[in-house]
């Protein structure tokens, strides 16, 4: 886990927190009781939350990244 990069970490962290929800959810009975419901509802919970959480984690890091690199050559140039 400690070689995973931090948008992976967040995204698995939401996408298990979705899980998490799908399944109260299907306990709860919003889900038809047959497998193909039950597994559609856990990729759809769990996948999306997955996916967006990483997306917007990756672009927050790409952006702290290019700021980091601007303000170097920023203060780094010579006027």
């Amino acid at each position: 886990m400690a070689r995973l990069s931090i948008p992976l970490k967040i995204g698995l962290a939401f996408g298990l927190i979705g899980l998490a929800l799908t399944v109260i959810g299907i306990v709860r009975g919003n889900v038809p009781q047959n497998p193909a419901s039950i597994a559609m509802a856990l990729l759809i919970g769990g996948g999306v939350w997955f996916i967006v959480s990483w997306a917007v984690a990756t672009a927050a890091v790409d952006v702290e990244e290019d700021l980091t690199e601007s303000q170097d050559q920023v203060f780094s140039d010579p006027v």
